[in-house]
């Protein structure tokens, strides 16, 4: 189909029905954004290409001549057409914008997963990224299910069945209140110390509980928890009270070290409290894409912050 010779365009159209609407041209011009004369000429210029004349146009205004009223009703649901044309348009573009649904632990969500996307952002500025957040466990499930395309995780192993790829080690440490019996003792906690102590621990399906009861199985079952807790905010919290020790990320203590709020404990040599961060997916859909260039960006932003690190 081809548009009959002398059809006019739609942006003069509407700035003629603004004219009828506002009854001044002036008027018209300013709601469009641009000056009086040029509203004028775009008018002028209708009148000639339809050889009709639209405006009666006077000192006290502009007003519609019986040409001009007819137009006006025959381009109502010609403009109100194109207008659910361009709200379609904009909906194309909203739902084929490029995504990435993503899900990772609490630790990694707080302390990682924004520098890793603020990298993603500076070469895929149009991307729309979704980030759930939950324990290692529920994260692996979502992935599994494929209820999400790429899962960030922490623990000692790779969770079984699924494809995965270290990304950076964790250290985790022992903590105390400072008013606690570890935190001005001398001697080393050695790990059977550990593993007969009541400690804080996060709950079922954490990485870093997973990390620290392999650990503590050296020595047989670990005791019952002072207290099981849902967020490393909640065991802070309660460590600092002097509940019980608690061992968490170093990354999440470091600033309660640093203000001396909570105190370090020294563990005996033989003591090695280590988990991995990885990034694990389907094996049938392996990364690509958006997704390849997070994992790659997050070993590389983590290889830099190791050099960096002071030894």
């Amino acid at each position: 189909m081809t548009l009959p010779p002398g059809t006019p365009d739609l942006e003069v159209l509407d700035l003629l029905v603004s004219v009828a609407e506002l009854g001044s041209l002036g008027a018209a011009a300013r709601r469009h954004g641009i000056s009086q004369p040029a509203a004028g000429m775009r008018i002028s210029t209708l009148e000639r290409r339809l050889r009709l004349r639209l405006l009666d146009r006077g000192h006290t205004g502009s007003a519609l001549t019986d040409a001009g009223h007819t137009l006006i009703e025959l381009s109502r649901p010609v403009l109100a057409a194109a207008a659910v044309l361009a709200d379609g348009i904009a909906a194309l573009h909203h739902t084929t914008r490029p995504s990435l649904h993503i899900a990772a632990s609490k630790t990694i969500a707080d302390h990682r997963i924004p520098q890793w996307l603020s990298a993603l952002r500076k070469i895929r500025p149009e991307l729309a990224v979704a980030l759930e957040v939950a324990n290692s466990q529920q994260v692996t499930t979502a992935v599994r299910d494929r209820d999400t395309e790429l899962g960030f995780v922490e623990g000692p192993h790779p969770p079984p069945g699924l494809g995965s790829r270290v990304l950076v080690a964790d250290d985790l440490v022992v903590v105390v209140a400072p008013t606690h019996p570890w935190a001005t003792r001398r001697r080393a906690v050695t790990l059977r110390e550990l593993a007969d102590t009541p400690l804080l621990w996060r709950e079922k399906g954490s990485g870093t509980r997973d990390t620290v009861w392999q650990a503590l199985q050296m020595h047989g079952t670990p005791a019952p928890p002072a207290a099981e807790l849902g967020s490393a905010a909640a065991i802070l919290a309660t460590a600092r009270s002097a509940a019980a020790p608690a061992v968490v990320s170093r990354l999440i203590v470091a600033h309660e070290l640093r203000a001396r709020t909570l105190h370090e404990v020294s563990l005996d040599d033989s003591i090695v409290l280590t988990r991995k961060f990885r990034a694990i997916w389907h094996r049938r859909t392996p990364p690509n894409g958006p997704a390849q260039d997070l994992v790659e960006l997050a070993i590389r932003i983590e290889a830099t912050r190791r050099r960096r690190s002071p030894q």
